[in-house]
């Protein structure tokens, strides 16, 4: 599966600081993030696959210092919650999620979150 193309073809809305939605043109990697996201187990397609289905988008505002960040919540394809903290990135007219860190949810943050966001 390409992940480039396919998050072509479908809209992918995040929060920002303006409360606008903006379209996401795909995903950003290089050495250093991927080194980094992978560092707890979570796999490359797992970060990718979280982006293609219905994920809650959060500002991170305490880590927002030098660049917008964002905290990403869903489910990975194979069903296990992920957490991912990602930045956006623009590259000509094109805006690309740039993720930062990632990690699997464990069970009690995962229920206190269903909890919190009934329908989610």
């Amino acid at each position: 599966m390409d992940i480039a193309k396919s998050l072509q073809s479908v809209y992918t809305f995040v929060y920002n600081m303006f409360m606008e939605s903006i379209q996401v043109s795909g995903l950003q990697w290089d050495k250093n993030n991927r080194a980094k996201c992978q560092q707890h187990g979570v796999s490359i397609e797992a970060i990718e696959s979280l982006f293609q289905n219905p994920v809650a988008i959060l500002p991170d505002e305490i880590h927002s210092q030098e660049e917008q960040r964002f905290r990403a919540i869903g489910k990975a394809e194979d069903g296990r919650s992920v957490f991912v903290v990602f930045t956006l990135r623009k590259h000509g007219e094109d805006t690309f999620i740039r993720p930062i860190s990632a990690r699997y949810m464990h069970k009690k943050e995962v229920t206190a979150y269903e909890e919190e966001n009934p329908g989610l």
